[in-house]
């Protein structure tokens, strides 16, 4: 499957889904993620904000508990600025203004450098058995992951189980290194 043809599938399915399952779904990944990540060694964690309306996985979840364990973890969000992402230290929700797409982002803030960042949950609407991502299309996330440091964990959230294979992949394409559903993390 091409990663157009997968976008398309699961943004359909992912759609469809029920709002109360999504709940349960969102709570099913928070737990697993909490279960399979210990964030002791965890200063920094980038993730996406989730567009709602759009049915992403609920990153609210992860985030606010990850600010609330005995060892905080500071939280890094992102900006979309050109055809480049920018990363700020989350403050708190006053920070953050809708941008054209929908997209929660920082208006302000101290800016987090990619070398400070342990863990990264990037986007996605659908991945492969080989942990590969089919994201939005625009190359935002890719080119973030090219700039981190080689131990920075990438963690992806779905809904679903893994496609068999993305077709279509090329260099600038970065895989994961784990995947949350609320089944189990591949």
């Amino acid at each position: 499957m091409t990663k157009e043809e997968a976008r398309k599938i699961f943004r359909q399915k992912r759609e469809a889904l029920p709002h109360a399952a999504r709940q349960e779904m969102n709570e099913q990944i928070a737990r697993q993620f909490f279960s399979n990540f210990l964030l002791r060694d965890i200063h920094v964690l980038h993730s996406y904000l989730p567009i709602e309306k759009k049915g992403e996985v609920n990153t609210w979840l992860i985030i606010e508990k990850a600010q609330t364990l005995p060892r905080p973890v500071r939280i890094s969000v992102p900006k979309a600025v050109g055809e480049n992402l920018e990363h700020y230290y989350f403050e708190n929700k006053n920070q953050l203004k809708e941008n054209r797409w929908g997209i929660l982002e920082p208006q302000e803030g101290e800016k987090t450098p990619a070398e400070k960042i342990d863990l990264v949950i990037a986007p996605l609407l659908a991945f492969d058995k080989n942990l590969n991502r089919a994201g939005y299309g625009k190359g935002y996330y890719d080119k973030f992951l090219k700039t981190c440091r080689k131990d920075c964990l990438f963690v992806g959230l779905s809904y679903f189980p893994p496609i068999d294979k993305i077709d279509n992949l090329h260099d600038g394409d970065f895989a994961l290194h784990r995947v949350v559903t609320p089944q189990k993390v591949y």
